[in-house]
């Protein structure tokens, strides 16, 4: 270990301790943290690459339009597929996050003896008012990389809808927005659930 002149360690050399001694988790681990209360029921936390990452506080208008976009597709997709709301996709051992919305595949087994996983998903969509950069960045090159065939962030502020499709390992190959109060957007999977903006930002 180097120390300056005033016999303490230097900033590089902390910043380099301090990132070596960063502990990632497993999903098991995670899970088992949980399980034993490290981890409580309120804590609004998903495991990305390996670290716990507290998820952005829900505000008024993301409530409404997440609550808006669960009605307005299960009311189109029901019997043919699961719209799930905040719930987890596992992506890798060590990445879990949970997705404002997801539309996901029905299926045996169901999803009380497996979670769902990145074959099962159909859309995965981040409803975004502070957490728009992550969700542009970070989160968009993890469902990318997974697979995830098509992938919606919803800015909240600008009540716009980005949508994203043609996964490849760092991004999707293609990017429209969607914006005005008559445009409409529908899932790649079922072109017929015709979603208009205005409904969806009400």
């Amino acid at each position: 270990m180097l120390l300056d002149e005033r016999g303490s360690m230097g900033r590089q050399d902390m910043a380099v301790e301090v990132a070596a001694a960063r502990r990632r988790f497993t999903r098991q681990e995670y899970h088992r943290m949980a399980e034993v209360g490290i981890l409580k029921p309120t804590d609004r936390v998903e495991l990305i690459r390996g670290e716990i990452v507290e998820m952005s506080p829900i505000g008024r208008r993301h409530y409404a339009f997440v609550n808006n976009l669960s009605h307005l597709l299960t009311m189109g997709l029901t019997g043919r597929a699961i719209v799930a709301v905040q719930g987890p996709i596992v992506l890798a051992d060590d990445t879990e996050p949970e997705p404002d919305l997801a539309v996901i595949r029905r299926r045996i087994p169901s999803y009380k003896d497996r979670e769902a996983h990145t074959e099962d998903a159909f859309l995965v969509i981040e409803v975004a008012e502070s957490s728009l950069a992550y969700d542009r960045s970070t989160k968009l090159r993890l469902y990318a990389a997974a697979g995830i065939p098509e992938y919606w962030v919803v800015d909240c502020v600008a009540e716009s809808i980005e949508v994203h499709r043609t996964p490849h390992e760092d991004g999707y190959r293609e990017v429209a927005r969607v914006v005005g109060p008559t445009a409409t957007v529908a899932p790649l999977a079922f072109p017929d659930v015709v979603l208009v903006l205005a409904e969806i930002f009400a």
